[in-house]
């Protein structure tokens, strides 16, 4: 069954963001050996729950991922079907992490109980939410099977102080033992009652932002039994067909080097898959592999990602240059000493994420709260949507705020 929603989890690096989606999917998300051998996501992972709740136990110890109640064997009843994105913690991805806030419907916002709250990038994320709107969220104070019960008390009102005047003001404070299981019944319960399925209008133009490109095909494969390339991502709005007629833009580079244009691509939906298989139609929740008609060569290796995909004829224009107001944060986040912002200049570089797309370019007007910026590659947005975006400090790429295109 395809999963109805899409669940992020934020937070800072090591707070135990994978080991939580693990406890209620079963499912461990960093399954690049990269990731594995440093021990923190690097690209976002989906994992996909069922929540059931049992009609014969008091609330919340009748919520689980599982037909049969852990607790009394009764069988249980099916609520709905979730997808958790899992987002890279550390700061040098933080552009990874806006590309999966940019798909989530709400948020588990990760805290670690044995340390100080709030950490480098919790201030990041949290800013990062604020600024794609992500309203309905839950936060969770994991390893509380690491502290005593002083150090909890401690750390709850270092939570609350932290989230007072955030998105997070009014979120519940679930404390959990991802590494045990522990509390899992709660988390569920806070999820059902402050993340509920968003309405869904079916009647709008279709459209996905790509996060993911495959070729599929194995190496030595007949040219007779070729299939065409994959995309995968989220649908944002609206419904998805097999057989019907798509476009992606910006699509691929065309002419020679000191004259790149880019040019849409016109495909098939030939297969859809989301959830634990084949389906007629895709909707938002989940991840969403769409089966194409295009030449793998074009998909492989994530070659398409920040690309965005709709039926043909509904997409905006492809933006070459921006024009932007801008809304800078007071502090550069993810710097220990919290640099102060400063106005953004003339022909100075910034990196921009629209959607799933990063890219960089180079401002070419500057007055007051407005930016012009010539794009090194070109974006698919529409006007009034968000954009994020960072500044050169030190060695890393850090957040001093976002822009709305005009």
């Amino acid at each position: 069954m395809q999963p109805e929603i899409n669940i992020g989890t934020l937070g800072h690096v090591d707070n135990g963001k994978s080991t939580i989606v693990q406890a209620l999917t079963g499912v461990w998300t960093a399954r690049h050996s990269e990731e594995l051998r440093r021990g923190i996501t690097i690209r976002i992972g989906y994992a996909d729950a069922s929540f059931y709740e049992c009609p014969s136990c008091e609330p919340p110890f009748n919520y689980s991922t599982s037909k049969i109640c852990p607790n009394c064997k009764s069988e249980a009843k099916f609520l709905r079907s979730v997808s958790f994105v899992d987002c890279p913690g550390h700061h040098s991805l933080m552009v990874t992490m806006l590309s999966g806030a940019a798909i989530m419907d709400g948020s588990l916002f990760v805290i670690s109980a044995n340390v100080k709250c709030p950490q480098a990038q919790d201030r990041e994320h949290m800013l990062a939410a604020q600024m794609v709107g992500l309203r309905k969220m839950v936060v969770v104070q994991n390893k509380i099977d690491v502290v005593d019960r002083a150090r909890a008390k401690v750390n709850y009102q270092e939570i609350r102080e932290f989230t007072k005047d955030t998105v997070a003001g009014d979120a519940p404070v679930i404390p959990v033992s991802a590494q045990h299981k522990l509390n899992m019944d709660v988390l569920i319960a806070a999820i059902q009652e402050k993340i509920p399925t968003p309405k869904r209008d079916s009647s709008v133009a279709p459209r996905m932002s790509i996060l993911r490109s495959f070729d599929v095909n194995k190496p030595g494969t007949e040219v007779e039994d070729l299939l065409g390339g994959v995309v995968g991502g989220s649908v944002v709005q609206g419904i998805f067909k097999r057989g019907e007629e798509i476009e992606i833009k910006p699509g691929i580079k065309v002419g020679e080097s000191n004259r790149v244009t880019y040019e849409r691509l016109v495909a098939n939906v030939e297969t859809l898959k989301a959830g634990d298989g084949e389906v007629k139609q895709a909707t938002p929740g989940g991840l969403v592999a769409v089966g194409t008609d295009l030449d793998p060569s074009i998909t492989k290796s994530d070659g398409l990602v920040g690309n965005v995909l709709g039926r043909s004829g509904t997409l905006p224009d492809i933006l070459e240059k921006v024009s932007l107001d801008v809304d800078l944060f007071e502090r550069a986040v993810g710097t220990e000493q919290l640099v102060p912002v400063q106005k953004i200049k003339m022909n100075e570089p910034l990196v921009l994420n629209a959607g799933t797309a990063v890219t960089s370019g180079l401002v070419v007007s500057a007055r007051e709260d407005i930016a012009d910026v010539q794009l090194k590659k070109p974006v698919c947005a529409d006007s009034g949507s968000k954009v994020a975006l960072s500044r050169r400090i030190g060695e890393s790429w850090r957040l001093i705020g976002f822009g709305t295109i005009r």
